[in-house]
């Protein structure tokens, strides 16, 4: 029979080989070292990332002394190459300035304004740390949706990007019908209940890759929607408000009752920030509840 040390020993091995097999499948990734975005994780993706001040960069970084178009970086063999792009104060590899185009290693330290970039090759363990801790701070604990502080910053980025390049942008905006009554009624651990498994369900139906579903405050969730016209965003809320009504939320063998009303607003002449989107969207919800609630409204201007 083994002893204790024999199969701790034995579960230390069994976690680093599946935290290593975990790393394998992420991709290289800059992470931000230091400043308000420390911690931040930008995946390599592409065959071409571009950095640099303007939105329709695929990493936009609206700082001071960080050019319109800063550096890039390049898949090359296995590996990547950095290159600046005509900065006007330079990009500094390990504190030496960029020079034509350069082999990324692990560890490298790319620094441009006053922001540091730290390489992660693909498959680095040490990736999974940094995720980890991304998540923390930028996911509500309760519900597992973004929380309101990643929604703020996601939705003035997406602005400025429609406003560089055209796209569509829609926001969706709903608040749980009634759901102070809710609370007083079956208890606030049933109110509790409703929030996780409603944002449950909407993750699971309702929500794309490329959607940034979060929780505002209390019963209040937002869902962004890049790419995408106020015409299908109706349609979305619709759909979501339409699964939200159907869908059996049974607590202590209770069905609880559980509708929401919905706004919903585009990026359009006008908006200029994400506060004003959502200021939009908000005034589409406030029609809703005074139309009689459990229904969806778009902002008519």
């Amino acid at each position: 029979m083994a002893d204790d040390s024999t199969v701790v020993l034995t579960d230390i091995k069994a976690a680093l080989a599946s935290a290593e097999k975990e790393a394998q499948k992420k991709p290289a990734a800059l992470l931000v070292v230091g400043g308000d975005l420390n911690g931040t994780i930008f995946d390599l993706n592409l065959s071409e990332t571009t950095v640099g001040r303007n939105a329709d960069n695929v990493i936009p970084l609206e700082f001071n002394g960080i050019s319109r178009y800063h550096f890039k970086v390049c898949i090359k063999g296995e590996g990547h190459i950095v290159v600046d792009t005509g900065s006007r104060n330079g990009t500094f590899l390990n504190n030496k300035k960029l020079e034509g185009e350069l082999n990324l290693r692990k560890g490298d330290m790319i620094k441009l304004g006053s922001m540091a970039l730290k390489y992660l090759p693909k498959g680095d363990p040490e990736r999974l740390t940094y995720d980890k801790l991304q998540l923390e701070a930028n996911t509500d604990g309760h519900t597992q949706c973004y929380n309101k502080t990643y929604f703020n910053n996601a939705i003035n980025l997406e602005v400025k990007k429609s406003k560089v390049t055209g796209e569509p942008l829609s926001l969706i905006l709903f608040d749980l019908d009634h759901f102070k009554n809710l609370n007083d009624n079956y208890g606030h651990d049933a109110g509790d209940y409703v929030l996780k498994e409603m944002s449950g369900v909407i993750r699971q139906n309702g929500v794309r890759d490329l959607d940034i579903f979060a929780r505002y405050g209390g019963e209040e969730f937002v869902i962004l929607l890049p790419k995408t016209n106020l015409k299908q965003g109706f349609e979305i809320a619709e759909r979501l408000r339409k699964l939200i009504e159907e869908h059996q939320f049974l607590y202590e063998e209770k069905v609880l009752p559980v509708t929401a009303s919905i706004g919903v607003a585009d990026y359009r002449a006008g908006v200029t920030t994400g506060t004003e989107l959502f200021k939009r969207s908000d005034e589409a919800v406030y029609k809703s509840k005074q139309n009689g609630r459990n229904q969806v409204n778009f902002f008519r201007g």
